[in-house]
C-alpha cells in the first residue's frame, strides 16, 4: 500500500467529512494524519490516505461523492509515516491592524528568530473599516524562548501586539 496526501476544497455544506470518510473506508484505505477546516465559508481537508492503487483508483474511489457535493480534489503521492509528530513548546498568538505584508513580517521575524512554524491559523476580526488580523502560531522554539520574546518585542514597536506562552507537552 501506499501513502498519498488527499486535499479537498469546495463551499462548507454538512456531512463532507463523513461522505468522504464513507468513500475511503468502503475503498479499504487506511487514514493517517488530517487537516480539516472552515476558511471563509469553505472547507478544506489534508488527508493521508493508504490506499493499494494508484492516484487515478483513489480519485475513482471518491468521485461520487466529490462531484455529488460540488469539491475539488487533489491527490499526490507521498512518502507518508505515522506518529512522527513535532510537537510544539510555544504558542504565540498575534494581533494589529489588518494591513499587507502583516503575516510575511510576523513569520520572518520568528523564523529567524528560531521558531519552526508546525500550525498557523488566522482570521480577520474588527469592522470592515477597520479590520484586525488574527494568528495563532504553534511551533518549537529551537534557539529558545527568550530569542522569540525578543522578536515579538520588536514587532510591538510596529504596531502588532503578541503574547508567547511555552506548551507543556505530557505523554502517558
Amino acid at each position: 500500500m501506499q501513502w498519498f496526501m488527499l486535499t479537498v476544497v469546495g463551499k462548507d455544506k454538512p456531512a463532507i467529512v463523513a461522505h468522504i470518510a464513507s468513500a475511503l473506508f468502503e475503498g479499504d484505505c487506511e487514514l493517517g494524519e488530517a487537516s480539516m477546516l472552515r476558511l471563509g465559508g469553505n472547507f478544506t481537508i489534508m488527508l493521508m490516505v493508504k490506499h493499494d492503487g494508484n492516484e487515478k483508483s483513489l480519485q475513482d474511489l471518491i468521485g461520487t461523492e466529490t462531484q455529488s457535493l460540488g469539491l475539488q480534489a487533489h491527490i499526490d503521492k507521498i512518502d507518508g509515516a505515522l506518529h512522527h509528530h513535532v510537537e510544539p513548546d510555544v504558542r504565540i498568538t498575534v494581533h494589529g491592524a489588518d494591513r499587507a505584508g502583516i503575516v510575511a513580517k510576523v513569520t520572518g521575524a520568528l523564523v529567524e528568530a528560531g521558531l519552526n512554524i508546525l500550525s498557523l491559523e488566522s482570521d480577520v476580526g474588527g469592522t470592515e473599516e477597520q479590520p484586525i488580523y488574527i494568528m495563532s502560531i504553534e511551533g518549537r522554539a529551537n534557539e529558545g524562548i527568550a530569542s522569540l520574546e525578543s522578536a515579538l518585542s520588536t514587532l510591538t514597536g510596529q504596531g502588532v501586539e503578541a503574547h508567547l506562552r511555552p506548551v507543556e507537552a505530557v505523554f502517558a
